[in-house]
C-alpha cells in the first residue's frame, strides 16, 4: 500500500508540473499575442499617420500650386524694401533698397554661372523635387548625433520660395511653408525656369539682387561676361553675402570661391586641370568710393527690424535712429586722425539712456565693412580692471585704503607693472590711477576671480570670461559695445544699461509701426560702490594713466594696452556721454607705440569735446555713503537698543562684546571655562570666510590689513547678480564662463599693461 501510494504520489507530482508548464506556455503564448497585436496596431496606425499625412501635404501642395502667381508676374515682382533711414533730428542719413540689373533669360546665364551655383548650393538641384530627402536626413543624423546644429539644407527651389514668399526667420512654420511651397514651384516650373528666376532674384549683398547687378556692383561689367573666376566669387557670396563679399574681405570671398572650384571639379562640373590653372587672386575688382562711416551703424541697427516690426513687413518705411550726423562725423575724424598707420579703429558712444550718439566700426567702410565696434572680439588690457575694482568696492575695500605694490606670485603666474618698479605703500586710489598690476593681481585673488568674471558678466559683458589669475590684466576678450555699456552703467550710478539705436518705424504715409520704450533698468552695484569707482575712473584721468584724455571738464575713465601694443583702449564718460575707442590691427600684429593713453585716449577727447560742447558741465558725485556693515567700531554703529554696542572696551582695555560681562583679554575665560583669544574686530579674516571657498595660493610682500570690518550676519553686501537676473538686464543669454585665455599666464608675466 505504501508503494501504491508512493506511485500515485509521484504520478501526482508528474501532472503538476506538466500542468505548471502547460500554464507557462501559455502564458508565453499570451504575451506574444499581445505583443504581435500591438505590434500590427502600431504598424497600422503608423500607414494611417504616413497615409493621412501624404494627403494633407499633397493638397497643400496642390492649392499653393493653384493660387501661385505666374511666371511673368514672378519675374516682374521685386524682393526687398526701400528703408529710409534718419537722424534723431529728423534729417535723411541714408536710402537703402534693393539694386537690380538687368534680367538675364537662361540662355544668357553663362553656364559656369550655373555651374557654380548648382555645385556649392545644391548640386543634386536636376534630381530631386523640391527637397532633397538624402541632405535633409543626414542634417537631421548631424544635428542629433553630431555638434552641429541643423542647417544649411535648404535647396535652390526651397532657397526661392523663401527669397520670394516668406522672410529668414528660423522658425519651424517657416520651415514647413518653405517646403511646401518649393514643391508647388516645381509642379508649376521647369527646372530651367526655376533656376532662372534664382539667379535673377538672390540676395548677394550690398542692396545688390540678381547675378547681374552683383555683376555690376563687384566687376563693373554686365554677368553676360562672368568668367570662371567671377562667377565662383558670386556663386560663394550667396551663404554669407556680408562675411564674403569682396568689398569687405577680399581674403575670405577668394577662400570661399576656392570652395566653389572645389566642389565643381566634386560633381563632375569642371575639369581638375582647369581648375588647377584658376587663380582667383588675379580677379579685378570695382573700386568703390565716398561711402559714409554711418553705414557702420545701419548694418547693426537695420537687422534689428526683423524682430521689432511684424512679421511679413515688405512695403517702404521711414527708420528714426538715435544717430547723431555731427557726433558722427566728429567721431569719424577723431578714429581717422589719430589712428596709427597700418593699424584700425573704433569707436562706441552712448547717451545716458543708451541711445547710440556715434559708431564707427573702422577707418574706412569701402576698404572693409567689418564692424569692430560691435563685432570684433579683442583684449581690453587693463581697462578690464574696472571689474576687479568694482568687485573690490563692493566687498568692503574705499579708495582711500592702503595696499601694498610689491612683486606677488599666484599659482605660478608673476604679473610686472608695466615700468619694472614696485612703490610699496600705495592707496587703492592710485593703485589704479596709475593701474598697477600686482595691486590688481592681488585685490582679484582676495575677492576671488569667479566674482570679478560674475561683476562683469552683471555689467554686461556677453563674451566668454576666463577666471585665470591673468584675468584681472584684460586677457578675456570683449566687444567694444559691452565694454562701453558697462561704462555707461557706472556713469548712471549703478543703474543698468541697454544701447540702442532705433527711436521708432513709420510707413511711407506715416503710420507708426514701431516705438522705442527703455527697458527696465535694474541697480547693479549699490550706490556707494558706483560713487567709488567713479572716484577711482576720475583720478585716472586727472592725474594717472589717462591725462591725455582730459577735455576741460570732469572725465572719467580707463586705459587699457595689452601684450606688445597689440591693442589699445580708452573708454570713459563725461556729461552723460560716455564714450569707448578701440586701436589695433585686424591681425593682431604689433602697433609701434600704441597704449590706451596715446592714440585711443586721444581720439576720445578730440570726439568728446564736440559731443559735451552743448552740455553742462557736471560733477561727480564721489561721496561715499558707507553702509553700516562698512562703518569703523568707534564710528560707534549701534545694533539694537541706544547704548547697546557692537563691540565696546573696558577700563583695562579689553573688547567687551553686548550682553557679556567676561573680558576677552589675554589670558581670560569664557562661560565655559575655556581660553579665548582676544577678538579684533579689524582682522579681515572673517571676509574671506564669508566669502567662502579657498583661495588660489599667492606669495606677496607685506600688505597692511585694509580698514573692513567684521560684518553682521544680518548685513552683507549685495550677492552677485544670478544667471536669470543677467539674462533680464542684459536681454541676452549668459554664456558659460569657462576657462579660456589666447595666451599662457607665463607668457602674461612680460606683458605690458598700462
Amino acid at each position: 500500500m505504501a508503494r501504491r501510494r508512493g506511485s500515485g504520489s509521484k504520478k501526482r507530482g508528474y501532472r503538476s508540473r506538466k500542468a505548471a508548464a502547460e500554464a507557462r506556455q501559455a502564458r508565453a503564448g499570451g504575451w506574444k499575442s499581445a505583443l504581435w497585436t500591438w505590434t500590427k496596431r502600431g504598424a497600422i496606425a503608423c500607414v494611417a499617420i504616413a497615409l493621412i499625412g501624404a494627403i494633407a501635404l499633397f493638397t497643400s501642395v496642390y492649392f499653393a500650386a493653384q493660387s501661385m502667381p505666374s511666371y511673368s508676374e514672378l519675374r516682374q515682382s521685386q524682393t526687398g524694401q526701400t528703408i529710409l533711414v534718419r537722424a534723431r533730428d529728423g534729417s535723411q542719413i541714408v536710402e537703402l533698397g534693393p539694386s537690380y540689373g538687368q534680367w538675364l533669360e537662361a540662355d544668357e546665364i553663362p553656364q559656369v554661372m550655373k555651374d557654380a551655383m548648382i555645385s556649392v548650393e545644391d548640386h543634386r538641384f536636376y534630381s530631386h523635387f523640391g527637397i532633397d530627402p538624402i541632405r535633409t536626413t543626414g542634417a537631421i543624423i548631424e544635428g542629433v548625433f553630431g555638434e552641429d546644429r541643423i542647417g544649411g539644407t535648404s535647396t535652390i527651389s526651397q532657397q526661392l520660395a523663401r527669397n520670394v514668399f516668406l522672410n529668414s526667420n528660423r522658425t519651424m512654420d517657416r520651415k514647413v511653408r518653405e517646403a511646401i511651397l518649393a514643391l508647388a514651384l516645381e509642379w508649376n516650373f521647369t527646372k530651367d525656369e526655376i533656376l532662372e528666376l534664382y539667379l535673377n532674384k538672390v540676395y548677394f549683398g550690398g542692396g545688390a539682387y540678381g547675378i547681374d547687378s552683383a555683376s555690376r556692383k563687384f566687376f563693373s561689367h554686365s554677368a553676360r561676361e562672368l568668367s570662371l573666376e567671377e562667377a565662383a566669387i558670386i556663386a560663394g557670396l550667396v551663404k554669407a553675402p556680408s562675411r564674403y563679399s569682396p568689398t569687405a574681405d577680399i581674403d575670405a570671398a577668394v577662400s570661399r570661391a576656392n570652395v566653389v572650384i572645389g566642389q565643381m571639379v566634386r560633381y563632375g562640373d569642371l575639369d581638375p586641370a582647369v581648375a588647377r590653372q584658376v587663380n582667383v587672386d588675379a580677379v579685378n575688382l570695382r573700386e568703390e568710393v565716398g561711402q559714409d562711416s554711418i553705414r557702420y551703424f545701419t548694418d547693426w541697427a537695420l537687422p534689428q527690424l526683423d524682430l521689432l516690426l511684424p512679421s511679413g513687413t515688405f512695403e517702404p518705411i521711414e527708420v528714426w535712429t538715435t544717430l547723431d550726423v555731427g557726433m558722427q562725423r566728429a567721431a569719424t575724424t577723431a578714429v581717422q586722425s589719430n589712428v596709427p598707420e597700418s593699424a584700425q579703429g573704433a569707436l562706441v558712444s552712448l547717451d545716458r539712456d543708451g541711445a547710440i550718439l556715434a559708431l564707427v566700426g573702422g577707418t574706412d567702410y569701402v576698404t572693409s565693412n567689418y564692424n569692430r565696434a560691435t563685432d570684433a572680439m579683442r583684449q581690453p588690457g587693463s581697462s578690464f580692471k574696472l571689474f576687479v575694482y568694482l568687485s573690490a568696492l563692493e566687498s568692503g575695500y574705499t579708495p582711500d585704503d592702503m595696499v601694498v605694490d610689491t612683486p606677488v606670485t599666484i599659482e605660478g603666474w608673476s604679473p610686472r607693472n608695466s615700468n619694472g618698479r614696485n612703490v610699496g605703500e600705495i592707496d587703492v586710489r592710485s593703485a589704479f590711477a596709475y593701474s598697477t598690476n600686482t595691486v590688481a593681481a592681488q585685490l582679484g585673488n582676495e575677492v576671488g576671480f569667479s566674482n570679478v568674471a560674475s561683476m562683469a558678466r552683471r555689467f554686461g559683458i556677453t563674451t566668454p570670461i576666463s577666471t585665470f589669475p591673468s584675468m584681472v590684466l584684460g586677457s578675456s576678450e570683449v566687444r567694444l559695445i559691452d565694454m562701453t555699456r558697462a561704462f555707461a552703467a557706472v556713469s548712471a550710478g549703478g543703474e543698468s544699461i541697454e544701447p540702442y539705436g532705433i527711436l521708432r518705424v513709420t510707413t511711407a504715409d506715416g503710420d507708426e509701426l514701431y516705438r522705442h520704450e527703455n527697458a527696465r533698468s535694474y541697480r547693479l552695484v549699490p550706490d556707494y560702490v558706483a560713487a567709488g569707482i567713479t572716484d577711482l575712473l576720475q583720478t585716472a584721468v586727472a592725474t594717472g594713466t589717462g591725462r591725455a584724455a582730459q577735455i576741460g571738464r570732469p572725465v572719467a575713465g580707463k586705459t587699457g594696452t595689452t601684450s606688445e601694443n597689440r591693442d589699445g583702449y580708452f573708454v570713459g564718460f563725461s556729461s552723460g556721454i560716455t564714450t569707448g575707442v578701440w586701436m589695433g590691427r585686424d591681425d593682431n600684429g604689433r602697433v609701434g607705440g600704441l597704449g590706451g593713453g596715446t592714440a585711443p585716449a586721444r581720439a576720445f577727447a578730440s570726439y568728446m569735446r564736440y559731443a559735451v560742447r552743448d552740455r553742462p558741465v557736471e560733477e561727480f558725485d564721489t561721496d561715499l555713503q558707507l553702509p553700516d556693515w562698512q562703518l569703523e567700531p568707534d564710528d560707534e554703529y549701534y545694533f539694537g537698543e541706544e547704548g547697546e554696542y557692537y563691540y565696546y572696551i573696558d577700563e583695562q582695555g579689553n573688547l567687551v562684546e553686548p550682553g557679556r560681562s567676561e573680558r576677552i583679554g589675554n589670558g581670560e575665560f569664557d562661560q565655559e571655562g575655556e581660553r579665548r583669544e582676544p577678538r579684533d574686530p579689524l582682522d579681515p579674516r572673517g571676509m574671506d570666510q564669508e566669502r567662502g571657498g579657498e583661495r588660489p595660493s599667492v606669495t606677496t610682500g607685506n600688505r597692511p590689513s585694509n580698514n573692513s570690518v567684521n560684518r553682521p550676519a544680518e548685513e552683507k553686501p549685495p550677492a552677485a547678480a544670478s544667471d536669470d537676473f543677467l539674462e533680464r538686464a542684459t536681454g541676452r543669454e549668459v554664456p558659460d564662463d569657462r576657462p579660456r585665455q589666447r595666451r599662457s599666464d607665463e607668457a602674461l608675466v612680460n606683458e605690458r599693461r598700462d
